[in-house]
């Protein structure tokens, strides 16, 4: 037992000196990285390549594109350089075998299951799902013969027991929204590839520029670029993160966005790549605002709970520091005394915007229950631990001083 526990610390040790050591070659990798193609002025920033179709020298050239052979752009529905070159951005920085760009992080989630589900399979995933996902799950892969086991990610004997022969996948939050409910990913991991199955994990709430997910045994990782990338929820996007999953994945998911057409648009991928050059700025900002806002939010009497992984006392603390490098991301959920309090608190709000979304350069706030929940029944709510007497707070780049100051008033 003695011997386990030092191999473990062991393996945990070095696990973060690797991720430490990435993380300092990550900073340049956001801003440098060579084009696919040299551009014919020399162009600092990839420019926007806003055109449906392309020309080919002969029909040669013309076939060996439009079926794979050479790495060209045919058609801007499925392949667009600008989009090319922030794939190729986003894979330098993880790793990943290979990168898709796409509409949003519900395109990149939908296309990802379908690319690996089909009718008679079942999907393993936790009951604390982000409301649409849980929809899309539930209801959507319903009617198209795929099944949606939820239980609790948290405890392994669940698992294990959910998975059967027709299992395609396991499917985590990393950090789900709004409970704030962290799994084990290594525990996860181990479970599931033992079983011969694939871990999707959807990672949107910590960016990949600050933890592996792939060293956490990660083998597609599923992000809403909209949020920490997009650099101040300036555009919608996703990305599906290929770390295992190989050619015949590969081939699924050109198929993907060749027939359901959710490819990223080439202005989105331009805007994204400019946000993913000051990324690593704008989370530091963001995430040290929150760990402060949330123990300032302590010491409020009308606050009953802050819920926020950052925090000591946080049932998920230990866990989201080992997983994450210490970094717990900008989301705070607060519960208050009643629904009625809540929509007086939203409603007195001056500074802080009432609005969805999360990891604006704002800080935004939202009663989820009535809102992203607002559709589901009293049984579906409770099924799901979803409180209709929390707030959640996306917290954004302001001083915390005045962040403070709006919610003190606002809840009074």
């Amino acid at each position: 037992m003695f011997t386990e526990k030092i191999n473990h610390f062991i393996d945990n040790f070095l696990y973060f000196c690797i991720c430490l050591i990435n993380l300092m070659k990550l900073k340049t990798k956001t801003i440098h990285s060579a084009y696919q193609s040299k551009d014919a002025y020399g162009a600092l920033a990839m420019p926007v390549y806003h055109t449906a179709a392309y020309e080919f020298e002969n029909a040669e050239i013309m076939s060996d594109a439009f079926c794979s052979r050479v790495a060209m752009p045919d058609y801007s529905r499925v392949t667009n350089p600008t989009v090319i070159y922030f794939e190729k951005r986003v894979k330098e920085i993880t790793g990943a075998s290979a990168v898709y760009g796409l509409t949003s992080g519900m395109a990149a989630i939908s296309n990802a299951l379908l690319s690996i589900c089909q009718s008679g399979d079942n999907i393993v995933t936790s009951n604390h799902l982000f409301g649409n996902t849980w929809l899309l799950m539930s209801k959507t892969f319903a009617r198209l013969g795929i099944e949606a086991r939820f239980c609790n990610l948290c405890n392994p004997d669940e698992v294990k027991a959910a998975i059967d022969e027709r299992t395609c996948c396991v499917y985590a939050e990393i950090i789900s929204n709004p409970l704030q409910e962290v799994a084990d990913l290594q525990a996860l991991a181990q479970i599931v590839h033992s079983k011969g199955k694939l871990l999707l994990a959807d990672t949107t709430m910590i960016p990949f520029t600050r933890f592996s997910a792939k060293a956490l045994g990660v083998d597609l990782e599923l992000v809403s670029s909209t949020k920490y990338v997009s650099g101040g929820a300036s555009t919608i996007g996703g990305l599906v993160i290929d770390y295992s999953c190989g050619s015949a994945f590969n081939e699924r998911m050109q198929e993907m966005m060749l027939n359901l057409g959710a490819y990223m648009t080439p202005h989105v991928a331009y805007m994204q790549t400019l946000g993913l050059e000051n990324l690593e700025a704008r989370y530091a900002l963001e995430s040290a605002n929150t760990m402060e806002l949330a123990e300032r939010l302590c010491t409020l009497p009308a606050i009953k709970y802050v819920n926020y992984t950052g925090l000591e006392g946080n049932p998920y603390h230990k866990i989201a520091s080992r997983q994450f490098n210490n970094t717990y991301g900008a989301m705070i959920c607060i519960e208050l005394e009643s629904p009625e309090a809540c929509f007086r608190f939203l409603n007195n709000l001056k500074l802080i915007k009432r609005a969805t979304n999360l990891f604006d350069n704002r800080t935004l706030a939202i009663h989820p229950a009535s809102t992203i929940f607002g559709n589901f029944s009293k049984q579906e709510l409770k099924a799901m631990d979803i409180s209709e007497t929390c707030i959640r707070l996306s917290v954004g780049l302001e001083d915390v001083d005045d962040l403070f100051e709006d919610i003190s008033q606002a809840l009074k």
